[in-house]
């Protein structure tokens, strides 16, 4: 995450946890006042919020200033999380929010640009690396190209590797709204790469 690291505000100081605990179990024990606990959820998922936020904002630094706003945010609501299990929904709703908020201020522009996915892998040969960048050029183009605003944002929590009920928590949707929006992304997404293939011009573009 290009070496990006922000620190959240401290709470009182409890004896290290295992880092193998559930969501439910840390944010309890972050909500009775366990700095470690909310520590290990901020490892947990500052990576994937970083990438979601770079998905849909201008610069690198708009990506970690909105990061580390979304921890924050997080840090001072985290009594009003009732449902531990449903933890990564409630940070990327968050994450909605506080981009939206920035958006209307015009602290960010939510352009996206290419290279936000652009994601290291750990493909085993130069020809499957060459082929998992083809593809990422292929979905970044399809996103651009042949995507609304909020199919965008329903993609980029899809791939922040989010549940369908996470998804839903996060754009405030039912389960059955959420799982009939991602059937027909997949759709249009399938659709518009296959017009999109070398040689081929797209005949929409989303506004």
């Amino acid at each position: 995450m290009n070496g990006f690291t922000a620190e959240p505000t401290t709470l009182d100081s409890h004896p290290p946890m295992e880092t193998g605990g559930s969501d439910a179990a840390l944010v309890a024990q972050a909500q009775a006042g366990n700095a470690q606990a909310f520590a290990l959820l901020y490892q947990r998922y500052l990576d994937r919020v970083y990438d979601f936020a770079s998905r849909r904002v201008e610069s690198v630094e708009a990506a970690q200033d909105a990061t580390q706003t979304v921890f924050l945010r997080a840090l001072s609501s985290l009594p009003t999380c009732r449902d531990g299990e449903a933890f990564a929904g409630w940070l990327f709703a968050i994450a909605r929010n506080v981009i939206t908020d920035g958006y209307r201020s015009r602290r960010y522009t939510t352009v996206i640009y290419d290279d936000a996915f652009d994601l290291p892998d750990q493909a085993d040969s130069p020809e499957e690396m060459a082929i998992m960048a083809d593809q990422r050029r292929q979905l970044a183009d399809a996103r651009r190209r042949c995507l609304n605003p909020v199919e965008r944002e329903l993609l980029d929590l899809r791939l922040q590797d989010l549940g369908d009920k996470e998804i839903a928590r996060a754009m405030g949707r039912t389960h059955g709204a959420t799982r009939t929006a991602q059937y027909r992304l997949v759709q249009k997404l399938r659709d518009c790469m296959n017009r999109l293939r070398p040689g081929q011009e797209a005949n929409h573009v989303a506004p």
